[in-house]
């Protein structure tokens, strides 16, 4: 009787490890991808000469998430406005909005000289909208957060709060906070914070959906467990309390625990209480009934050892989507910033950004059906050139051995080449019929493989031509990034351009393999 309490007991903590595992994941998974989002929306605010209703409504709505916020209650924008400047701002907010206004609390009951006022915050709800003209750096907790956003320029949680929204019911929430800053003179000066709104018990159905919370409570804490850190709970049925399982997560910066109480009464297993009554007569059987639950200990072991496996590769996992987040916000950055400068016109502007953003996602397609693995050359020139096979002008050529490039390294030669076509179609060979592009490449080394674009038969090319962002782009973002210089050369017969791209070997990387009788998320 007593090995199978242990057996049941050590069950118990396998499966509740399991449930806080599973439900820590599904929470950090949903604050990563809402903070991808307030990343991008920083990114986009910072170049624009302001920030108004329409765009910020425009770039909510193309989010594409108007009934799923991830977990949130939406997404805010909050302007930094002087104390002098408050009225004049929500009278033209009110004027906006088609209602009344106010800032809260007032200058006369705190008086300050700087407010952060609730600006915009879609969906547009009634419960929302009730947010709107609150003072977030009135409020000590809020204020905190939001200068260590500022210092830190990444998206940032707040501590234990009550939402505006649900200040009636007093429900705890949270909320993330990503600063974004304008260019004024020799530095930058902050513009206001786009942020989400989080009611901790509405954030939680992420976990709820994901784990069997049958006889468990699930609690979220700012910190340490307490009664004054805690932020919701969830519970599945029962109602005693028994043993307690704790996992650590991270949101948006700030440590949080996730605590796991068994609902399980303390009362003998009915197999324990068959063991007690025939055990004498059934000594055979109880020795069969050992032999179970010792490979099932064993097995409940094994299973342990995988989910702390699997703890270690998500939380590996996690920093190589921030990393890759960061890294391609800073690509369209760099774009957006560079085409501005050469752009002469906003139709020209905008032009010029919707090509370079399309070759970036096309390879970033490319990219996502290898896994992130390698990707073969033939592939990203065909993605990029694909436009341009239906022409009836020019002819296009393409050939070379098979050779795999790593995942930035093909990003780069993708952009590489989308300059080059663009530049053929409006000036080049693929702008007048009987016009050939030739693209050939070949290994010049064992990790360096060489790629060549050449133009015939299109118009005479300038011996005098201004310079343009495509060549910038080639000759110094690419080569940069390709760690190997960039011969770009305009001879009067055409373009010739040459690229020397590394070839990596791939790593190998498997999970290992579940083991037998673990089951999960």
């Amino acid at each position: 009787m007593v090995a199978i309490e242990r057996g049941e007991a050590e069950r118990e903590n396998a499966r509740m490890a399991r449930v806080a595992l599973s439900a820590a994941s599904a929470l950090e998974r949903r604050a990563t991808v809402n903070a991808s989002y307030l990343r991008a929306g920083a990114a986009l605010f910072a170049i624009q000469p302001e920030v108004n209703e329409a765009q910020f409504r425009r770039f909510v709505s193309q989010l594409r998430h108007d009934t799923d916020y991830r977990g949130a209650d939406g997404i805010g924008w909050a302007a930094v406005v002087p104390s002098e400047d408050a009225p004049a701002f929500l009278t033209r907010l009110s004027a906006s909005s088609g209602q009344t206004i106010a800032l809260r609390p007032s200058l006369a009951e705190l008086p300050r000289q700087v407010t952060v006022p609730v600006t915009y915050l879609e969906p547009e709800t009634r419960r929302n909208r009730s947010a709107l003209g609150y003072d977030m750096l009135s409020n000590p907790v809020r204020r905190a957060a939001m200068r260590d956003a500022e210092r830190s320029v990444s998206p940032t949680a707040s501590g234990k709060v009550v939402l505006v929204q649900d200040s009636e019911t007093g429900q705890a929430g949270f909320l993330i906070y990503m600063p974004v800053f304008e260019e004024r003179g020799s530095g930058q000066r902050l513009r206001g914070f786009i942020y989400s709104p989080y009611n901790a018990a509405e954030f939680m159905g992420a976990a709820e959906e994901l784990a069997d919370l049958r006889g468990m409570r699930l609690s979220l804490f700012d910190g340490e467990p307490g009664p004054a850190t805690l932020l919701g709970t969830i519970a599945g049925t029962g109602e005693a309390e028994g043993k307690t399982v704790r996992q650590h997560l991270l949101l948006a910066h700030r440590p949080m625990v996730l605590e796991v109480t068994s609902l399980q009464t303390a009362s003998l297993s009915p197999i324990s209480m068959v063991v007690l009554m025939f055990g004498l007569a059934v000594a055979s059987l109880l020795m069969l009934v050992s032999r179970l639950l010792t490979k099932q200990l064993i097995e409940d072991q094994r299973a342990l050892a995988w989910f702390a496996e699997q703890n270690s590769i998500r939380n590996s996992l996690t920093r190589e989507l921030n990393h890759r987040v960061k890294n391609t916000l800073a690509n369209v950055l760099s774009i957006v910033t560079l085409t501005r400068r050469r752009a002469k016109t906003l139709d020209e502007f905008a032009d010029g950004l919707d090509g370079r953003i399309r070759a970036l996602s096309a390879t970033h397609d490319l990219l996502t059906q290898s896994d992130w693995g390698t990707t073969p050359i033939a592939a990203v020139v065909a993605a990029e050139l694909a436009p341009y096979t239906r022409s009836e002008d020019g002819v296009l050529q393409a050939e070379g051995p098979p050779v795999e490039l790593a995942p930035n390294d093909a990003l780069s030669l993708g952009l590489a080449l989308h300059e080059l076509a663009t530049n053929a179609s409006k000036y080049g060979a693929l702008s007048v019929p009987g016009g050939q592009v030739s693209i050939r490449w070949s290994l010049a080394g064992e990790n360096l493989a060489r790629i060549e674009w050449i133009e015939r038969g299109g118009p005479p090319v300038p011996a005098e031509r201004p310079r343009g962002f495509g060549t910038d782009l080639i000759e110094k973002i690419v080569a940069h990034e390709l760690r190997n210089p960039v011969d770009l050369v305009f001879a009067p017969e055409g373009v010739r351009c040459t690229l020397m791209v590394p070839v990596r070997q791939p790593v190998d990387f498997a999970m290992r393999a579940r083991p037998r009788g673990v089951t999960g998320h």
